[in-house]
């Protein structure tokens, strides 16, 4: 500030307009590292989670193609034929006496069929775990499996209960204290089918998680 006679002269200073901006373009670059950052921090670990999903799905499709397999070849060879005869009878149980068992073999060697068919997409998952259409495809699938493995089951379980226990309003004896072998490979059969169902339905929410979008 200088003084001229009367008057009063004040120097005010002008902001650099380059220095503002510097300072302005300084700060908005280092921002967005910071931001970049933390997005693919996110991207990354979803990711994983989704691979380590892929995989477990991997490891129970083989488990649930183990169980399939089971159900089918025991049940598929379940005939017992008792050692007397008589006359005019030879006493023999067989699976394919029984629709109901028939129906579990067909069934349960679908699902095996299509567990097998399902290896290379759940492989795609695990591989590339951002991928959408594989764990659809998937999931609608495993669905239509877990009803057709259930209502097998459900039917041959009304069989193997009428096996070992009759039912006498309809004069139905029990056939297992004769065919005990028979009763054992039809029981095993049909639990080894409901664990397929169990880990088709595991399968179809691994599935489900897979497909959720996680928060960015």
């Amino acid at each position: 500030m200088a003084k001229s006679g009367d008057s009063t002269t004040i120097n005010i200073k002008e902001p650099n307009i380059m220095d503002t901006k510097a300072k302005a373009a300084t700060k908005s670059s280092s921002s967005v590292p910071i931001v970049a950052t933390t997005k693919a921090t996110k991207h990354t670990k979803g990711a994983r989670v989704k691979r380590g999903a892929a995989i477990l799905d991997f490891i129970l499709r083989i488990i649930a193609i183990t169980a399939a397999l089971a159900a089918t070849t025991i049940m598929g060879t379940t005939d017992q034929t008792l050692p007397f005869v008589t006359q005019f009878f030879q006493f023999r149980a067989s699976y394919d006496e029984l629709p109901a068992f028939t129906f579990f073999v067909v069934a349960n060697a679908i699902v095996s069929a299509y567990l097998v068919l399902s290896l290379p997409f759940a492989i795609v998952n695990i591989v590339r775990p951002q991928v959408v259409g594989a764990r659809l495809l998937l999931l609608i699938f495993d669905t239509v499996m877990i009803a057709l493995t259930s209502s097998a089951a459900g039917a041959a379980t009304a069989i193997v209960y009428l096996a070992h226990n009759g039912n006498s309003t309809a004069n139905w004896i029990s056939i297992c204290q004769q065919f005990n072998d028979f009763c054992q490979r039809i029981s095993g059969a049909v639990v080894a089918s409901f664990i397929a169902a169990a880990i088709l339905m595991l399968l179809v929410l691994i599935s489900a998680f897979g497909l959720r979008k996680h928060k960015s």
